[in-house]
């Protein structure tokens, strides 16, 4: 079943410890509704502006959730929200891309190192009502993790 001209319910769903662990890893009708507004609003425009888009992460059922470590309340387990890359672009270019150019909920350059373009990867989510629009850098300190907003640009992180 395609979500957009590019991109697939099973792209979305696909998880390597769902297959190997048993677990069902697929949305009912409502939430295969929010993964076609993920893709048609975030997914899609970022495709044809970057080239391919390398889905690591989108829906995540409440056993998937729990069994990754993830909160039962992620934007994942909703169906609004998914994590990529695109292979050759920097991660903080294309996160300053879709901030500038697309109505999102939350965008999170997670993990990101300034100088490794390579680092890190992009969380985007899309609801239709009422985004948020927080733009935020995930990092560790001390083991945990913290979220810090984005103020001007991502590609200014020191």
């Amino acid at each position: 079943m395609n979500l957009s001209r590019n991109f697939s319910l099973q792209e979305l769903i696909k998880s390597d410890t769902a297959i190997r662990k048993g677990i069902d890893n697929n949305p009912n009708a409502d939430q295969v509704e929010k993964l076609k507004a993920l893709c048609e609003n975030i997914l899609q425009p970022v495709r044809d502006h970057f080239g391919r888009v390398k889905v690591t992460s989108g829906f995540r059922s409440p056993e998937l959730c729990q069994a990754i470590g993830s909160s039962l309340t992620s934007q994942h387990s909703k169906a609004e929200a998914a994590d990529f890359e695109c292979i050759g672009t920097d991660n903080a270019e294309l996160a300053d891309w879709i901030y500038k150019n697309l109505e999102i909920d939350q965008l999170i350059l997670e993990f990101y190192t300034p100088g490794e373009p390579n680092s890190g990867w992009i969380h985007a989510s899309y609801i239709p009502y009422q985004p948020r629009k927080q733009f935020l850098h995930a990092f560790k300190l001390e083991g945990r993790t913290k979220y810090k907003p984005i103020i001007g640009k991502a590609t200014d992180l020191v």
